[in-house]
């Protein structure tokens, strides 16, 4: 696939898979290849992203050069949500993708991975701020209360993922039993549309949708899922296989590195509004309304910890899971 490397790039490659199998960093955690200088294994890599305001430094990155000065061309694919993309991390079709934290951690309990290596986590995208993750009701609909959610459908994008978590977390919040509410599966893009002709409920949806639905259906928000017990949650970031960073250290580590700037430069809102029409299909007067998170530029795993115990709490894990060993810290992290 790759070509015999040179010895100093196999050596790095033994290097790196002695310490994922433990023999490395005290605590876990574990640093892809760090020399900038060090040439790529892969050169065209395949990455899962959805049109989402989540994955805005990752079009930054491509955008400005980040990934090419790396020597890195990224091949964006369209996927429904993490819990879908990751077969296709295991099968090799994708290299890496972007996926919310929730599923990456399901799927590593489960052991979904293990004859890939496991799942790594490599790069943070994404945290809550009010306002960005909205369960959304029809305007003219019957449901005006949270009680009137009772006995109804919320469409969530994929099952075992963070709006399952979140929204069982705020519903549980609010005195409402998640049993007495039925999740359906849909695609974020097709839920506006069902909500209208009352396929479903409600829609739990992230940007551009959620000012999408207000703007053009005027849908109303009956429940902001990231409050409460879910305020300031870590949501997203990017995931590959151990199989693929041990067989391509220099390449993870290349794409960290335009990651963390692209991250950089998500913080200023300009930019990423300027790119919203062209990745995620939203007209320019939508994209100057939606509402953003926050962009982290490193991993953090007492952060997202907390998701994994957010998810035994609320039933999405049985067992405890420790995240730490899946996180693959980055050159400057």
């Amino acid at each position: 696939m790759i070509g015999r490397r040179r010895t100093t790039g196999l050596l790095a490659a033994v290097t790196l898979f002695a310490a994922m199998s433990g023999c490395g960093a005290p605590d876990g955690a574990r640093q892809a290849a760090t020399t900038p200088s060090s040439k790529v294994e892969k050169a065209r890599i395949k990455v899962g992203v959805l049109p989402v305001v989540d994955v805005a430094p990752l079009h930054i990155a491509i955008k400005n050069g980040y990934f090419r000065n790396e020597g890195l061309e990224v091949e964006p694919f369209i996927v429904q949500g993490g819990a879908a993309a990751i077969p296709g991390l295991v099968q090799g079709s994708l290299d890496i993708t972007f996926g919310n934290w929730v599923s990456f951690i399901a799927a590593e309990a489960k052991g979904n991975a293990k004859n890939a290596g496991g799942l790594k986590l490599i790069s943070d995208a994404y945290q809550a701020k009010p306002g960005m993750f909205l369960i959304l009701v029809k305007g003219t609909g019957s449901i005006k209360t949270l009680r009137d959610l009772i006995g109804k459908t919320i469409a969530i994008n994929t099952f075992n993922n963070i709006s399952e978590l979140t929204t069982k977390a705020v519903l549980e919040a609010n005195d409402i039993d998640p049993k007495r509410v039925t999740l359906k599966e849909m695609a974020m893009p097709d839920m506006e549309a069902a909500i209208e002709r009352n396929v479903v409920d409600a829609g739990f949806m992230s940007e551009p949708f959620i000012t999408r639905a207000q703007r053009s259906s005027g849908q109303l928000a009956i429940l902001d899922a990231a409050s409460g017990p879910t305020d300031g949650i870590p949501i997203a970031g990017y995931g590959t296989t151990g199989r693929f960073l041990q067989d391509n250290p220099h390449t993870v580590a290349a794409f960290q590195r335009a990651m963390a700037k692209g991250q950089r430069d998500a913080s200023d809102r300009a930019t990423v509004q300027a790119l919203l029409p062209d990745y995620a299909g939203v007209d320019r007067d939508t994209a100057k309304l939606v509402h953003l998170g926050q962009f982290p530029t490193s991993l953090d795993g007492t952060r997202l910890q907390r998701v994994a115990n957010l998810m035994k709490t609320y039933g999405l894990l049985q067992t405890d899971l420790a995240v730490e060993p899946m996180l693959v810290r980055g050159p400057d992290n």
